[in-house]
């Protein structure tokens, strides 16, 4: 007899599942349950519609239940929530969200695909017309119908994630003023704070005013019964005709929940490599989903759109044949662009290696995207999380212009095959001028990191720079005079590189050193010419003056 699957959620994992089930088994009957009005759409295109940038709204809509339908052979059932699992019977319960209708439907496999919700608190205010989510289709209409209608000026953002920083783009080039309202002291929590303090001063210098280490109180009704004042709990005022809600999100494992499947500790329904839940017969996949992070190999919840693709995709693969390979496991791998900046990442940042107890150390870069003496380069910052001695590769996060998110894919292949910072240092990579360069920042990356690790350098964070110099160390600038004058560390005494052996004696020899130049490069070269004459402590600046003013700049300290 023809297999019977059911899947509860469409749009990533479950319209993945219900597509490869079908190709590979051509008589199964396949059902899809979609609570929401569209089976499968690109939500991670709805900021960009809402925006304007994206003008043709069905080219959102990725499968309609008849392209399903026509093309697959799938019942897509839209605005149809699954509200019980009968795992004795083998069947759940549907209710028609249209008519209130319920009805009874028998699976042989059952896959979970509910997706995640936004994290809504418990507030005054928030149930106003005016304050919006951004999850599916219709949350992006809602909002792009709001904006089209009522032409609000003053728009609030509570969360300064991927979604709340591509809202500030899109909401401030629709001609809103934006204020970002975060809890954590910083933008983008997942980053570690030395990357995520020069996307808050980009942010700041696209006129967005940013709120750090601040939350919502309430929200103080005007007319109409809109929100029109966003109160934060430090006693900020800000007026606002529009508010993004964009915290987080929870996962949608209530229904796994109530049916006595297995849920992990922050709520997403636990599976095994196979994806199976603690049921054999019903499977998981996507953000309601646990996921094994592929750097600690431990289970975590990340709601990311590529991992629910290629999840649903072998769910739906063992729905039909009882065969697949171990899911694959996820490096939480993202990238935004806002205001033309790119953001990216992979792996543990240091944080997140602290908090998952792994030995780690990091080295911080600055570099093209491509060769300097090309016309166009744009430069990165790029930060390699490692394990010290086995120099096995964390994490990474790259922010700047062009050609952060090849690195960071880069990278990420790496951790997905356990590979090393000597496995990185020495990678074929594509070069040619425009492009690249023979020595990619990965590579330098990669360099820095073994050489840190074998002992040939050490280096400090500009955050360091004010207690070293508390302690007594000698600061030296080993740029040219010209560069020195234009803006230095201060305290530090300008010896260029050129004439750093022959100006040895200037650098008193009973007082540690800290070197720099302008990226970290020249001061590299200058740390292993001290240490080789003799002198004991020295360490290089990591990114060199330009991560120092660029750190001193989003502390608001003159830089």
């Amino acid at each position: 007899m023809a297999r019977r699957i059911l899947i509860v959620g469409g749009v990533a994992a479950g319209a993945s599942a219900a597509t490869r089930a079908r190709r590979l088994d051509e008589h199964a009957e396949i059902i899809v349950f979609e609570k929401s009005g569209h089976v499968s759409f690109a939500n991670c295109g709805l900021p960009y519609y809402v925006g304007g940038v994206i003008t043709d709204r069905d080219a959102l809509l990725m499968m309609t239940p008849e392209r399903f339908q026509k093309q697959f052979r799938v019942d897509a059932r839209v605005r149809h929530e699954v509200v019980e699992i009968d795992r004795s019977g083998k069947r759940v319960r549907v209710r028609n969200l249209d008519d209130g209708q319920e009805y009874w439907e028998a699976y042989d496999r059952l896959i979970l695909a509910p997706g995640a919700s936004p994290i809504i608190p418990p507030m005054e205010g928030l149930d106003a017309p005016n304050v919006f989510v951004l999850r599916n289709m219709e949350d992006a209409d809602a909002i792009h119908s709001w904006i089209d209608r009522h032409d609000p000026k003053r728009a609030v953002i509570v969360g300064a994630g991927f979604i709340g920083l591509e809202g500030a783009e899109v909401l401030a080039g629709r001609g809103l003023h934006v204020e970002l309202v975060e809890l954590q002291p910083q933008v983008l929590p997942p980053l570690d704070e030395d990357m995520a303090g020069p996307v808050a001063a980009h942010l700041r210098d696209q006129g967005v005013v940013v709120h750090l280490g601040t939350a919502l109180k309430s929200l103080e009704r005007g007319a109409d019964d809109l929100a029109a004042t966003a109160v934060l709990n430090d006693g900020t005022r800000i007026e606002c005709d529009l508010v993004l809600m964009s915290i987080g999100v929870k996962p949608n494992s209530k229904l796994a929940a109530d049916a006595g499947l297995e849920l992990g500790p922050r709520g997403g329904i636990r599976v095994n490599e196979r994806l199976e839940t603690s049921d054999p017969l019903i499977l998981a996949a996507g953000d309601a989903a646990e996921v094994v992070d592929a750097v600690t190999g431990r289970p975590t919840m990340i709601p990311l759109a590529g991992p629910a693709n290629k999840h649903g995709r072998l769910a739906g693969q063992i729905a039909v044949t009882g065969e697949g390979p171990p899911a694959a496991r996820v490096a939480g791998t993202a990238v935004v662009g806002f205001f033309g900046l790119t953001v990216a990442t992979t792996g543990l940042s240091v944080k997140a290696a602290q908090r998952a107890g792994i030995k780690h150390a990091h080295v911080l870069i600055r570099r093209g995207h491509h060769v300097g003496y090309y016309p166009g380069a744009e430069e990165m910052k790029l930060k390699l999380v490692y394990e010290p001695g086995t120099r096995r590769v964390l994490g990474a996060q790259g922010v700047g212009g062009a050609g952060v998110d090849r690195r960071i894919d880069v990278i990420a292949t790496a951790i997905h095959f356990g590979g090393r910072a000597d496995d990185l240092a020495s990678l074929d990579l594509a070069y040619a001028p425009q492009y690249g360069a023979a020595k990619d920042p990965v590579h330098i990356a990669a360099f820095v990191a073994d050489n840190q690790d074998r002992g040939l350098v050490s280096q400090v964070e500009p955050a360091d720079v004010a207690r070293l110099r508390e302690e007594g160390w000698f600061i030296v600038d080993v740029r040219p005079p010209a560069m020195h004058a234009a803006g230095c560390v201060e305290g530090a005494v300008n010896i260029p590189l050129p004439q750093l052996r022959e100006r040895l004696d200037e650098i008193p020899g009973d007082r540690p050193v800290l070197v720099h130049c302008q990226v970290g490069q020249t001061s590299y070269n200058a740390c292993r010419i001290l240490t080789g004459l003799g002198r004991e402590k020295v360490v290089n600046l990591a990114g060199g003056y330009a991560a120092y003013a660029e750190w001193q700049r989003s502390v608001g300290q003159p830089g």
